[in-house]
């Protein structure tokens, strides 16, 4: 059974070190979230670097850090109660049986010696 990590966070620290030395917030912070990345089981991790690279180009692409904040709100409630989010999946009925996707394969037939 995997133990979980509890770290405490300073946000006077990261605040300060943010005013300070903005380089190397950012630095600390991409480390940081590596660091919980790598906990995470690894069937999850490259969920979760999908994620941290959406809400890096949030963060990239919002006029301002409060811009970044209510776009990344809206997307975790989007999560939460829209199509296909959390609530939708909670109550659909256990027993409702997903549907199964098959692609296409075409099948070509093998070319001998000869036909090359």
């Amino acid at each position: 059974m995997q133990q979980a990590h509890h770290s405490t966070f300073d946000f006077d620290h990261w605040s300060e070190l943010a005013s300070r030395d903005p380089e190397g917030f950012e630095a600390r912070r991409r480390e940081a979230i590596e660091a919980a990345i790598r906990q995470a089981p690894p069937r999850t991790q490259a969920r979760l670097r999908r994620l941290q690279w959406k809400l890096d180009q949030i963060r990239r692409t919002s006029g301002t850090p409060l811009a970044a904040c209510i776009r990344m709100h809206n997307m975790m409630w989007d999560s939460l109660q829209g199509r296909g989010g959390l609530l939708e999946t909670l109550r659909r009925d256990p027993r409702q049986v997903l549907p199964q996707h098959s692609d296409n394969v075409v099948n070509f037939a093998r070319r001998g010696a000869r036909d090359l």
